[in-house]
């Protein structure tokens, strides 16, 4: 009986996307398969072969059996299925379903005077959580938070601040000059 294990996994449209398998063990052979059609395949000994809609953009690993696809599109979300052959002739089966996400949106940025403090909160479009990063010219250090609040005292109005989101290899930034935030 093979051993079934099945994971939701998530690529962002335009990126490239590696189907996080990890095996062990040595491989003899290799099928992989998006709904039910071959995608790639591999014997022990012989050379990899790609089928049509991923033979240019697509990469093969003969050491671990992941895929790599380049410059992910909509089209190629699905149900991707890795059947393999250990040195010991025992079948795996490892099930993945990809989603194509659309790259988050450009971040926005507002500001509001909250007490004693410049309140500024960064907020972009995106399904999954988001890595932000704010950096300032006069603060040397990166707050790593959606929000961030400074106290009246320590702003300079001239300054700028910078809100930077990333996701897997994503990454936008928008800038806001901070005379914006005094009315």
């Amino acid at each position: 009986v093979a051993h079934i294990r099945c994971d939701d996994v998530f690529g962002v449209l335009g990126e490239n996307f590696t189907f996080p398998v990890k095996i062990d063990q040595t491989i003899m052979e290799i099928i992989w398969t998006k709904n039910k059609d071959k995608v790639a395949e591999w014997e022990e000994q012989g050379e990899i072969i790609y089928f049509p809609s991923f033979q240019y953009r697509s990469l093969l690993s003969k050491e671990n059996g992941s895929l790599t696809i380049f410059n992910l599109e909509d089209s190629d979300a699905g149900t991707y299925v890795l059947d393999y052959l250990d040195s010991r002739r025992k079948n795996h089966v490892l099930t993945f379903i990809l989603a194509v996400l659309a790259p988050p949106s450009e971040p926005e940025i507002n500001c509001n005077i909250s007490g004693d403090n410049l309140v500024l909160k960064c907020t972009a479009d995106f399904q999954k959580p988001l890595n932000y990063v704010w950096k300032f010219r006069s603060d040397k250090k990166p707050h790593q938070t959606q929000e961030v609040s400074i106290n009246k005292k320590d702003v300079d109005t001239s300054e700028k601040a910078a809100c930077f989101i990333k996701f897997s290899q994503t990454e936008k930034s928008s800038e806001i000059s901070l005379t914006q935030c005094y009315p």
